[in-house]
């Protein structure tokens, strides 16, 4: 991601994983420019992130892989397997379990000052 953001960095696999249950099969390009799409190009995924992140999930089972040429380019397909279509819900959820807690830590300030 081009951003310098921990947060961001740490969201990529959930980024992924989300956009595979909502598109479907897609390759590395294809996912690159879905996110800075639906993001106004806020979020923007390098190469460098995306495929070491693909080819992790590649190698736990929540992805898998295929092969297609069309028009003489060969493209490598991103698809969830079962596994990965269970794990979807329960990461995001998480992620926005994790995001509410640290709102209530940076509203902490406003808090305090009510005490």
């Amino acid at each position: 991601m081009k951003q310098n953001n921990p947060i961001l960095k740490g969201s990529l696999t959930l980024i992924i994983l989300k956009l595979l249950e909502e598109k479907g099969a897609m390759y590395g390009y294809e996912i690159c420019q879905q996110v800075k799409e639906i993001t106004d190009n806020t979020l923007q995924i390098t190469e460098g992130a995306l495929y070491p992140a693909l080819h992790k999930l590649e190698a736990e089972g929540t992805i898998s892989s295929y092969t297609e040429t069309i028009e003489g380019r060969t493209r490598k397909y991103y698809t969830l397997t079962l596994e990965g279509s269970n794990i979807v819900k329960t990461r995001v959820q998480e992620f926005l379990d994790t995001l509410k807690s640290v709102e209530s830590i940076l509203s902490l300030q406003s808090k305090l000052k009510t005490i």
